[in-house]
């Protein structure tokens, strides 16, 4: 029933991307009361990127990979004895599943979540990541020279020297030989050509391919420097049509029109 809605609204513009083509079917729903041990179980068997809290009537959350991590194995807690509710991240961040992607990505943008949760009627029926807007189709591969820099308490750290692999007006792809945590808050820097001016934009980490798994067991790290997604936050709009713009004049023809 939702594919034929959203084929519907996609019928009236045939150029719109919608949340719906997006998103993950499905919302796994948790109480708050839960433990973490369960919690990580229901995500690992659910291969889900969150699991929506319900705490209270009025009260949500969103219990990640992330959350378990930082919140959890970090702090040297017992995942048996700590209930979602506590670590769980608030507020939620909802979309109807016939809005635009680009509303999506503003919304994400503002509001510096990377998940949003999906509804239709205002019942949850999917999940849309800051991931999925990164490899959505306007996107493009490049070759381009960075730097990075985390945001850290006493300020900016060192900027180590990147490559993007792929870039987007949401979020880029890139290699990077520092180890970047999932979570982390960076500043990217770079060009598109020698008439742009260049971009000083900041982000959040997705992930990063030789980090812990939910466990916290650390992965063997890779040979190769580990491919890093980014999040933008806080573009200005006059930068995301200047990156859109960059982006469409590298994809082909029967990609950019798509």
């Amino acid at each position: 029933m939702l594919e034929k809605d959203i084929q519907r609204v996609r019928g009236e513009d045939p150029q719109t991307i919608l949340v719906g083509h997006m998103m993950t079917p499905g919302v796994v729903q948790i109480p708050g009361d839960i433990s973490v041990t369960e919690a990580a179980s229901l995500l690992e068997r659910e291969r889900m990127p969150c699991l929506l809290v319900k705490d209270t009537e009025w009260r949500f959350g969103l219990m990640t990979p992330t959350d378990i991590v930082k919140k959890v194995v970090a702090q040297g807690l017992e995942p048996d004895d700590v209930e979602v509710r506590t670590i769980m991240t608030r507020p939620v961040q909802f979309i109807e599943y016939d809005r635009a992607i680009d509303e999506a990505s503003t919304l994400m943008m503002s509001t510096g979540t990377p998940i949003l949760i999906v509804t239709k009627e205002n019942q949850p029926v999917g999940v849309l990541t800051a991931r999925d807007l990164v490899l959505s189709p306007k996107r493009c591969t490049a070759n381009i020279s960075a730097t990075i820099s985390v945001l850290e308490a006493e300020g900016t750290g060192i900027a180590h020297q990147i490559t993007i692999t792929q870039l987007s007006h949401a979020g880029a792809s890139l290699v990077s030989p520092a180890l970047l945590l999932p979570g982390s808050r960076v500043i990217l820097g770079f060009s598109l050509s020698e008439t742009m001016s260049p971009f000083t934009i900041r982000g959040t980490v997705l992930n990063n391919t030789i980090l812990e798994d939910v466990s916290g067991a650390a992965r063997s790290v890779l040979s190769t420097p580990p491919l890093v997604e980014v999040q933008f936050l806080d573009l200005s709009p006059a930068d995301q049509s200047r990156i859109k713009a960059w982006v469409l004049g590298q994809l082909p023809p029967s990609l950019s029109t798509s």
